[in-house]
């Protein structure tokens, strides 16, 4: 998320929480697609982090894409921490360890996200190879320990990085050391929100499986196909992985803000300064916790829309889905994970078919599927097949979906072409996380250094 919402309308009560959610459903012709992709920052020069300040650091990268696009900066006490699209089309923000993201414009087709990808990419570079500095398609550092990543001056990852370890194993690793490619979709009712979320929160393994791209790290392989995979099943369980609730057959809005008001909070902004609020549930700020600690004291819209963004599940409501489930990865894999989400989920047919194919797996055996994933991707087993097997089933729904959308580009070509690079996976029966690690034994004869530039954006 870009950029921190302030909205000061006072909360009266539950039935405006749910109200904020289902004031995101959209008619079909208005739904769209935001792709978001983050990418690891390295010096050219001895496969190095970069920081934050410094003539050739990552403000000065933000500073040179201020001047090159004429977007408003964000700012965060007096530093600059991010771009956004004066329109709000669009945005460049920051991940605590410097990793650079693009949260994309909410576009119609696959067809444009990958159009936007590659104008960003080539922009970022315009500006940052001139520093010596290229970026990294991954989804998790491959080289640098913890001590050594760099940190961002942004007061929410202040108080995040303080609040992670009481909460979980891994959750500084996932805030400073993964990369994500994101996807976030639309709904037209609460009854299509449901069937999305419900089909999506199942497949979410499998999307982790085809994108698993972090096998190394400090320089080492991992034992992970999706190193940050592994990191999320122990990260901070209160809020995120997979909700069991959702897999309710009446599962609704109400349902999901009843989750969300009973995690705890992370912050609240007043007159532009974060007040830590790790110490209590939402639902004890709307019952007057925080009454003697901030001005105040009183929880607001924009205190709830920020909140929701603080949560972690698979799949997260807004008012719109993220798709959350993929690692980071190359140009490719930017444009193939909204197209598989997209062919799922944004045609009747594809989805009724998806919900066919997953409407009989259990809570429990979705959950042993995330937990098999990390170490053995599209190996995992599933019942009485593996995950490769359900990944042919799956892509053949998703291409149907995607060729009755019918979205073709100026030369005549629809929006299937962008599930190749996963169809590579399935033929192969091997992940790009094995491929990597094949050649790391290999050609790179045990080293990670080439990572970089066979990896770099």
């Amino acid at each position: 998320m870009a950029r921190d919402t302030t909205d000061f309308r006072p909360i009266e009560g539950v039935d405006e929480l749910v109200e904020h959610l289902a004031e995101g459903n959209k008619p079909r012709d208005k739904w769209r697609i935001g792709t978001e992709h983050e990418k690891f920052p390295f010096y050219v020069d001895g496969n190095a982090p970069v920081p934050y300040g410094g003539e050739h650091g990552i403000r000065a990268i933000l500073e040179g894409m201020q001047e090159k696009l004429g977007w408003d900066p964000i700012m965060d006490a007096g530093r600059i921490i991010g771009l956004v699209e004066p329109t709000g089309q669009g945005a460049i923000s920051l991940e605590p360890g410097g990793q650079f993201e693009l949260s994309g414009a909410p576009l119609e087709t696959i067809h444009q996200t990958c159009r936007e990808g590659n104008a960003h990419l080539a922009q970022v570079r315009e500006i940052a190879e001139p520093m010596g500095i290229r970026f990294l398609g991954l989804g998790g550092s491959p080289k640098w320990s913890l001590a050594e990543t760099p940190k961002m001056p942004k007061s929410r990852y202040e108080i995040m990085t303080r609040y992670m370890p009481k909460v979980g194993t891994k959750g500084l690793d996932m805030m400073y050391r993964t990369c994500t490619i994101q996807v976030n979709l639309d709904f037209e009712s609460e009854a299509d929100m449901r069937r999305k979320m419900q089909v999506s929160l199942k497949l979410q393994p499998l999307s982790t499986a085809l994108f698993a791209n972090s096998p190394f790290t400090e320089g080492r392989p991992n034992g992970f196909q999706s190193w940050r995979g592994d990191i999320w099943r122990d990260t901070d369980n209160q809020r995120s992985g997979l909700l069991e609730f959702c897999f309710s057959p009446d599962f609704g809005f109400a349902d999901y803000v009843g989750w969300a008001l009973d995690v705890p909070m992370y912050f609240v902004i007043r007159d532009g300064q974060y007040h830590d609020m790790t110490h209590v549930t939402f639902r004890q700020f709307m019952a007057g916790a925080a009454r003697n600690e901030i001005p105040d004291g009183l929880p607001t819209m924009g205190d709830w829309a920020n909140h929701l963004s603080t949560l972690f599940p698979d799949v997260r409501l807004k008012r719109f889905l993220e798709m959350r489930g993929a690692d980071g990865g190359p140009w490719r894999r930017i444009c193939a994970l909204p197209a598989f989400w997209v062919g799922l989920l944004y045609d009747a047919a594809a989805l009724d078919a998806a919900e066919a194919l997953t409407s009989s797996w259990s809570y429990e055996e979705v959950l042993a599927m995330r937990n098999a994933v990390p170490e053995q991707g599209i190996s995992a087993p599933f019942r009485n097949t593996t995950l490769r097997e359900i990944a042919r089933d799956v892509l053949v729904i998703s291409r149907m979906g995607l060729k009755n959308r019918g979205r073709k580009n100026r030369d005549g070509y629809d929006e299937t072409s962008f599930l190749s690079t996963l169809d590579e996976v399935v033929a192969r029966g091997t992940t790009s996380a094995e491929e990597l690690l094949s050649a790391f034994h290999t050609r790179w004869g045990g080293s990670i250094e080439p990572v970089f530039m066979e990896y770099a954006y």
